[in-house]
């Protein structure tokens, strides 16, 4: 008995002729199918589940391996003293070979496990900062995870041409920040500790987290002028807060990044280990050198990555 023509008929058979399709065929032939349809589906503008996977290094160099260590290890001595690690191991990654969002992301993530030691190194004069102030934590991570989905809604190239000045930004912030610093220690800010003021500094608050969580370079001073606004005078205790708190800012982003597959993995392993080793070993060389040369040092290779992206553009 012959088979039904709509059963028999097979791409590429001779006109006339019926073949037989295991089911396996059958069954891969749909599958691509299937595929070709959801391919279909994201040109026509749906978004892809998995964004960046497809962008990210699964497999690097030892050379790769060894910039991005050392990217790390210098961020994390960079941080234990003058802050600013970011403008060294973000910059790092991208001339890596990684696009702008997945630099940024794996740089998070890779540098956030340097924080814990800062905190504990700080623990002290955290015990001694006003219980309100914690309440900061929350625009915090609010603005974090805002800022976080915000950056996995722009375009790899969108982002790529906002780069340059981001980091342009974050290291005119850096350079402002002992000015800022001996303003806020010598100023009277006893009269920024009304209701009002407090209500302003968590606004305040919220936007730094959103700007931390979608870049995240410079936020240290940010945080340093909220709390100025909220009332608090002893330099000291507003490095703690800001420390916890860029860690939280920091640390909900990282989530986001890690659970939406946003970083490289293997460069996230490879400096998260840098980045604890410099906070503790190369923050002793980083002393020597003075933080005044710490700083001109981060100031200079801001600057530098900066017009070197711009003329990479």
């Amino acid at each position: 008995m012959a088979l039904p023509e709509s059963s028999t008929c097979s791409l590429g058979a001779t006109p006339g002729r019926r073949h037989y399709r295991p089911p396996l065929a059958s069954a891969m032939r749909f599958s691509n199918s299937a595929t070709n349809s959801l391919s279909n589906l994201r040109s026509a503008g749906s978004r892809p589940m998995i964004r960046y996977a497809g962008n990210l290094t699964l497999v690097f160099t030892l050379p790769q391996a060894a910039v991005a260590f050392g990217a790390a290890f210098l961020a994390g001595a960079i941080n234990s003293v003058a802050g600013g690690g970011t403008l060294v191991s973000f910059p790092a990654l991208i001339w890596l070979g990684l696009n702008s969002v997945a630099a940024n992301a794996t740089s998070t993530v890779a540098i956030w496990p340097g924080t814990v030691g800062s905190a504990w190194g700080y623990r002290r004069e955290a015990g001694r900062v006003a219980r309100r102030m914690w309440l900061m934590a929350v625009p915090s991570l609010v603005g974090g995870l805002a800022g976080a989905w915000l950056l996995r809604q722009t375009p790899p190239g969108v982002f790529d041409r906002l780069v340059p000045f981001l980091i342009l930004f974050a290291t005119l912030l850096f350079m402002a920040q002992e000015p800022v610093q001996r303003a806020l220690g010598a100023g009277n800010a006893a009269k920024h500790q009304s209701a009002a003021w407090f209500a302003g500094g968590m606004v305040f608050q919220l936007a730094v987290g959103l700007y931390g969580g979608y870049f995240g370079a410079g936020i240290g001073i940010l945080m340093l002028s909220a709390l100025s606004i909220m009332g608090l005078q002893d330099i000291h205790e507003m490095n703690s807060l800001k420390v916890v708190l860029g860690g939280s800012v920091n640390g909900i982003a990282s989530v986001y990044f890690i659970c939406n597959r946003m970083v490289s993995w293997p460069y996230v392993v490879v400096m998260a280990v840098a980045a604890v080793l410099g906070g503790y070993f190369g923050a002793g060389a980083a002393r020597k050198l003075g933080s005044t040369a710490v700083r001109r040092i981060v100031i200079g290779v801001g600057f530098g990555m900066a017009v070197s992206l711009f003329v990479k553009k």
